[in-house]
């Protein structure tokens, strides 16, 4: 069995991401092959399926979502997991009180959840460093109040990747999967 952990990142952060989650699988004897979804021409050489992208301002990056719509027949026939990353910063609630992670949800996951029924999702905290923005994430970044909602640093919790990753490594392993 050979599974795609298929990637959108801008800037390198949900990248990190997919190749933390591939390793995981290698390291527990899953086959696993780390490619940005851009570049993927041909999934059906695949068995299984993790795709992530970054989010933005609610929605997933426009490649990852066109590569899942563009796939979604040969998606919905083999094991799916979706991820994201987005929040940045150390809060666990925002300033209503409501999980930041639930709150950053991109809002592709309940039409893939409804049409694929992906067996997890999951969203990550992100990174973010400020000097290396480009074009107008340069500019806005520069603007008074801004480090509020664009924090500086690399928030991803690699031990809540890794267990994810477990969970799926144990999921795809020969011993879990029913015979008929």
């Amino acid at each position: 069995m050979t599974v795609l952990v298929g990637y959108s990142s801008k800037y390198g952060a949900t990248e990190g991401i997919a190749e933390r989650i591939a390793a995981a699988l290698q390291s527990a004897g899953v086959d696993a092959e780390v490619h940005p979804v851009r570049d993927v021409h041909d999934p059906s050489r695949f068995d299984a399926f993790v795709i992530g992208a970054s989010a933005y301002m609610g929605s997933w990056r426009k490649d990852a979502t066109r590569f899942v719509q563009h796939h979604r027949d040969l998606l919905a026939q083999r094991p799916l997991w979706l991820f994201s990353s987005g929040p940045l910063g150390t809060e666990k609630t925002d300033d209503q009180g409501r999980d930041m992670l639930t709150q950053a949800v991109p809002k592709q996951f309940a039409e893939f959840t409804d049409s694929l029924t992906p067996r997890g999702t999951q969203v990550f905290y992100g990174a973010m460093n400020i000097a290396g923005l480009r074009g107008r994430d340069r500019l806005v970044s520069k603007m008074p109040a801004v480090e509020k909602i664009l924090p500086d640093g690399d928030f991803r919790d690699w031990s809540a990747i890794d267990a994810w990753a477990n969970t799926i490594a144990q999921d795809l392993s020969p011993s879990s999967r029913t015979v008929s």
